[in-house]
């Protein structure tokens, strides 16, 4: 429910934004201000080369969503492995996963909706606890 820039998602109804009024924004706001500060320091570690290796799976039509989203998976495992350790590692894997999603984008912008799609549905499936906990702490 976290959106990229710090702001909640929500949903149309009746033509107007319903958002779930249980969640505090202030917290919501706090907690993507961290992360993005996290993002930016994860940012310069990340090498070009894991960078390019994601941008080709994502280029090949062929390989289907599951086997694109596994290796996404790989890649922020292999990451994650080389961080530090005194952060939660389900917040190391959540920023990376976001960190990638930003550089194959500006890598390869005409992979945006395939990469976002792919990083969501890695998160949801990864990180739906931790999220919920995070926001609801």
């Amino acid at each position: 429910e976290l959106q990229t820039d710090g702001n909640r998602s929500g949903h149309l109804q009746n033509g107007e934004l319903v958002v779930d009024p249980e969640v505090n924004e202030e917290i919501v706001r706090i907690i993507a201000a961290q992360l993005a500060e996290i993002g930016d320091q994860f940012d310069k570690e990340i090498k070009a080369r894991v960078v390019n290796d994601l941008v080709q799976h994502f280029l090949n039509e062929n390989l289907p969503g599951e086997e694109v989203t596994r290796r996404m998976s790989e890649a922020v495992e292999g990451l994650a492995r080389a961080f530090p350790s005194d952060m939660e590692r389900e917040k190391v894997i959540l920023v990376l996963a976001m960190v990638l999603t930003k550089k194959i984008a500006n890598t390869m912008p005409s992979l945006l909706q395939r990469v976002f799609r792919t990083t969501v549905n890695y998160i949801n499936q990864q990180l739906h606890n931790y999220i919920v906990r995070m926001v609801s702490a």
